[in-house]
């Protein structure tokens, strides 16, 4: 392992007898690299967040609870307290109407042994169709910031790795290069001077 020294900063735009072009080529990569690495990822993320926002604050606006009745008895013996939610529920065939008048049929969970005819909460977009609870703000939110977190780290990583790339290529150019020129000045090592 080599003695790499302590660590200097901006060391790729100092001044130095020994920097060759390439050097400062590799180090205008690098900069440009993280710069739009890091702008990628905050706009895509900032994107991503508002987007997702959006989509669910209109899910709030639009979705609506209506009441829907069970057609036939749900399968299972009735528990003591129907109101509470527990782990007995099963898929029970209900009804409803929407929003717009139109009449609806579809299969929910509901409490095991409910009786025909009971009613039963269900969400439904303004087409009638059911959907689940919408998000609260609070959970809105969270969820927003954690697609928005994943979509800017997985668009940040594209220019970071194409950055990375193009470094890889830049040493492989700089490493031949000095095989090129070592090839030349290698074997006049071995000579003796009188």
């Amino acid at each position: 392992m080599a003695f790499r020294g302590p660590k200097v900063w901006l060391w790729r735009w100092r001044r130095n007898p020994l920097k060759r072009r390439a050097d400062m080529v590799e180090a205008w990569v690098v900069l440009g690299a993280w710069l739009v690495t890091v702008v990628v990822g905050v706009f895509a993320g900032l994107a991503a967040t508002q987007s997702v926002e959006h989509g669910l604050a209109r899910e709030r606006a639009e979705w609506q609870r209506v009441e829907a009745r069970l057609t036939a008895k749900a399968p299972g013996k009735a528990t003591a307290d129907t109101s509470t939610v527990s782990g007995d529920q099963v898929w029970g065939n209900v009804r409803w109407i929407a929003p717009d008048g139109s009449r609806h049929t579809g299969q929910v969970r509901v409490a095991s042994g409910s009786a025909a005819g009971s009613t039963v909460p269900i969400w439904s977009d303004p087409q009638g169709h059911l959907v689940t609870k919408p998000a609260t703000a609070s959970q809105a939110r969270l969820r927003a910031a954690l697609i928005g977190v994943l979509v800017g780290i997985s668009a940040a990583a594209v220019p970071f790795v194409g950055g990375r790339v193009l470094c890889g290529r830049l040493e492989r150019r700089r490493m031949d290069l000095w095989d090129t020129e070592w090839s030349r000045f290698g074997p006049l090592w071995g000579r003796k001077t009188r």
